[in-house]
């Protein structure tokens, strides 16, 4: 009876609002000197509320206070005010960190282990069974392209190599919910197109994604929505095309226009008074040309020729 009224004076964690999983309400964090005096202001008071399945960004330069909201999510470390709920519950309620899988900027892996056996070790953290963890870490090792070099000890690593394979750690539970710090860092342009269409992919398994970069590139080709933060304070937060989009200004895309279409539809928009009309062709991105130029290289060998818009396809030399 005691331990029944003891229980039931204990406040009941807060039950997760529909389809919020991460919630905060004026969380800040100020890091103090020996006597407690301020030192360096880390967050000020942050309000956010990331959804089920969906891919949120935090972006900002050095400095900005976004590894110190994900250690703070994580309950690595305690605000100075305000409270974050991830799942309904308190923060630093360590049990909701089964429910997370974790990339931090720096990957701590043991560097004496291999693929396999790192895999297997953080699975044994998470209480799985033998045949689970097998299971997960042949799956995962292949998701992250590291089929043939998962018997490499990771001293052998590459850093692009060392961020697979934390990426594959942090997946190793099966998580609802995964934060990625920098997942891109130490990545080639392939790497990171492979690591983006990954988060992507994670998505579409109904994981919630909170990613954290300064390259913004890709932070716009993945995520749903952002916040923006600068100095510790929360400067921008909505999703990314409305973000985008350039008000006032009208954009017409089409193929197989000829010259005297293309002067017809400039007359037309002259007519209506239109200003600053800019008809040409659209522009890749350095990104795009580059994956071209080496998907083209590995399935035709050989010296590939760029050639103009419009021309016959040039031969390629042997």
């Amino acid at each position: 009876m005691i331990q029944e009224a003891e229980k039931a004076s204990q406040p009941a964690p807060r039950s997760e609002a529909g389809d919020v999983v991460v919630e905060t309400r004026n969380l800040s964090k100020v890091y103090r000197d020996f006597w407690g005096r301020s030192k360096k202001i880390a967050l000020k008071p942050l309000d956010l509320d990331i959804r089920r399945g969906e891919i949120f960004g935090l972006l900002g330069p050095n400095g900005a206070g976004k590894t110190t909201t994900l250690k703070l999510l994580l309950g690595l470390i305690f605000p100075t005010s305000g409270e974050a709920l991830v799942f309904g519950r308190p923060a630093t309620d360590v049990s909701k960190n089964e429910r997370i899988g974790y990339l931090p900027e720096e990957s701590y892996l043991y560097k004496f282990l291999d693929a396999e056996e790192t895999l297997d070790f953080y699975g044994r953290l998470f209480g799985m069974s033998p045949e689970e963890r097998q299971r997960r870490a042949e799956a995962l090792i292949e998701m992250v392209g590291l089929s043939r070099d998962r018997k490499r000890q990771l001293r052998e690593y590459s850093k692009g190599m060392t961020r697979r394979i934390g990426v594959a750690q942090a997946l190793i539970n099966d998580p609802e919910l995964v934060i990625l710090d920098e997942p891109t860092s130490g990545l080639d342009p392939i790497g990171s197109r492979e690591m983006k269409d990954l988060i992507i992919d994670l998505k579409s398994r109904g994981k919630t994604v909170i990613m954290c970069s300064h390259l913004l590139a890709d932070v716009e080709d993945v995520c749903d929505r952002i916040a923006v933060l600068h100095q510790g304070e929360l400067k921008e937060l909505g999703r990314v095309e409305e973000l985008l989009r350039v008000t006032g200004v009208t954009q017409i895309r089409a193929t197989g226009l000829s010259a005297a279409a293309t002067a017809e539809v400039r007359a037309v928009l002259e007519r209506h008074g239109a200003a600053d009309i800019d008809i040409g062709n659209p522009r890749s991105t350095l990104e795009d040309l580059f994956l071209e130029v080496v998907r083209d290289t590995e399935s035709r060998p050989g010296r590939r020729a760029r050639r103009p818009a419009g021309a016959p396809d040039a031969t390629r030399a042997g």
